[in-house]
């Protein structure tokens, strides 16, 4: 059986002749042979574009080409392209862009497996006298972050029977079509697989949005319709928020009516401390500030309070929430899990979130925000970015690399720009720290809890295996921020017994579908080589 005809889409309007040129040649240069070149000259004004697609043409028998007496736009050409198309595999490719010549052979590879109905690779950006820069590092199928972002937009290829089942590119979309088309083949997509390899070169140049947001205004527009679209058809009510870095979007879901009840529960021994120099009790603070600083109401807080926790501290929540404190004691040695399980086991809420005694609140839609993602069924919990009393990032997700988990970027900048602007973006995370984590009831009884396994350290890295291993989602927003004045009431580290045990338990599930391993080895900050192949 012969491999698989790849149709590549492109279509053309007014494009430069060297420019054009280097894309079919890089074309041409591919090491799987079988594919066919779908180009579609879209009314071009310019005199030299029809009479350079029959040079190309007569170069190779594979290069098939058309010419629309007037220009219809970006989504007409595309379906003149698709129209055009008969291979079983439909690959995206823009008319001053460039493919890295093991792109199709890769892509090929991938739709072997016959369940598989999207692929999509690494890219990054050549400049127009070839140099490269800024490799996206992208992570594997993340919807949540899809909605934010267009990430995996190059190289995109499908399969042919998709794009006919959703019905092609779409009008009143111009600008973000392949966005549009790409949100309705993911939402009935069996497998969707991600080559994490730079197979696409960007080419910058003026006529590229990445000259700036100048060049093409209609297309944030028309993301919006998109964004709004896939909500409507998969049932999110939410209003879209574009971002102010252009092309990056934010959903403002609304909540259910009636909202679900939230338990907080906070395990505690009453610890007091030093935050921008003023002496408090953490646990009097923290719960003061979700109280005061809060647009969404709690309906109770657990506090799971050592023995040698101060009355005096009890005495002061009762004065601040009389109708919403339970107190639970503590009396054996610390074991956060068990804490944690002990105050879940004593709560009504419909969803639990578990929060330190060391927060303070900072963005006042933060628990709206987490609660409204969280009673999603395909969403298993929900964090917050976390910062330290410098402002510096202490928490924005899990990571794990070489069988390491971590804080993504910690110490970093919370507002930093690395990744096509990750850190801005509701995105999913290998898992959440418990130092902030929102969970619906019965996703905290179908895993069992934090584990007794782990009474220190890990029980959320564990927790989030667990999750994940029920095929749901941990999300982490940046719509929800607080401090963390970290490890104010125990002793932060971690023994090696700790690491052992977590290693195993999990083995090779100690890995992160969502940080891309071409980043430099080690690093879990979203750091590019100075030189990458």
């Amino acid at each position: 059986m012969p491999p698989p005809l790849v149709s590549i889409l492109t279509p053309v309007y007014d494009t430069d002749t060297e420019v054009l040129t280097s894309c079919v040649e890089s074309v041409l240069a591919q090491t799987h042979q079988r594919w066919e070149l779908c180009l579609v000259d879209d009314g071009s004004p310019s005199a030299h574009v029809w009479p350079l697609l029959q040079r190309l043409s007569d170069r190779d028998p594979r290069i098939r080409i058309r010419r629309r007496q007037q220009n219809g736009g970006i989504v007409a050409a595309s379906n003149d392209a698709f129209a055009m198309a008969s291979g079983s595999i439909v690959s995206l490719l823009d008319h001053d862009d460039l493919l890295h010549r093991r792109a199709l052979w890769r892509v090929v590879s991938a739709f072997a497996d016959p369940e598989v109905d999207y692929v999509y690779t690494d890219e990054d950006v050549v400049e127009v006298d070839g140099r490269r820069r800024d490799p996206f590092y992208k992570p594997d199928w993340s919807p949540e972050r899809f909605r934010a972002q267009m990430y995996t937009c190059h190289l995109s290829s499908l399969r042919r029977e998709v794009i006919d089942r959703v019905g092609g590119f779409r009008e009143g979309f111009e600008g973000s079509q392949d966005w549009d088309l790409i949100f309705r083949v993911t939402e009935v997509a069996r497998k969707i697989v991600h080559i994490p390899e730079v197979l696409y070169h960007w080419r910058a140049v003026e006529t590229s949005v990445l000259a700036g947001p100048h060049v093409k205004p209609y297309a944030y527009e028309s993301a919006i319709r998109a964004i709004e679209a896939h909500c409507e058809r998969v049932g999110i009510e939410a209003e879209v928020q574009e971002l102010e870095q252009r092309g990056h979007f934010r959903l403002l879901r609304k909540l259910p009516d009636p909202p679900p009840t939230v338990s907080v529960v906070i395990p505690t021994r009453g610890t007091r401390g030093r935050v921008w120099g003023v002496d408090r009790s953490m646990v009097l603070e923290a719960v003061r500030s979700v109280v005061e600083r809060s647009t969404y109401r709690p309906h109770e807080f657990v506090v799971v309070a050592d023995a040698e926790t101060p009355e005096e501290v009890k005495e002061q929540l009762e004065l601040l929430i009389p109708d919403r404190l339970k107190w639970v004691r503590w009396d054996a040695p610390f074991d956060f899990s068990a804490k944690c399980n002990l105050g879940a086991a004593h709560s009504t809420g419909e969803l639990l979130l578990f929060l330190n005694d060391d927060v303070e609140v900072i963005t006042p839609a933060w628990l709206g925000s987490m609660v409204a993602i969280a009673v999603e069924p395909d969403v298993g919990s929900v964090g917050a970015h976390l910062l330290f009393e410098d402002g510096r990032l202490q928490h924005g997700g899990h990571v794990i690399v070489d069988g390491a988990p971590g804080h993504l970027c910690f110490g970093g900048n919370p507002e930093g720009t690395r990744n096509r602007m990750a850190l801005h973006l509701d995105r999913e995370v290998t898992g959440v720290t418990a130092a902030c984590l929102l969970i619906r009831r019965n996703v905290f009884d179908d895993v069992g809890g934090f584990s007794s396994e782990f009474p220190n350290n890990y029980n959320d890295v564990d927790l989030a295996l667990k999750i994940r291993g029920l095929g749901l989602r941990t999300v982490v927003t940046p719509q929800a921020r607080l401090y963390h004045f970290e490890s104010v009431s125990r002793n932060p580290t971690v023994s090696d017994v700790e690491r052992q045990r977590l290693v195993d338990r999990w083995g090779p599930e100690l890995r992160d579908p969502y940080y891309n391993p071409s980043h430099p080895g080690g690093l879990d900050d979203y750091s590019t080589p100075t030189y990458y192949p």
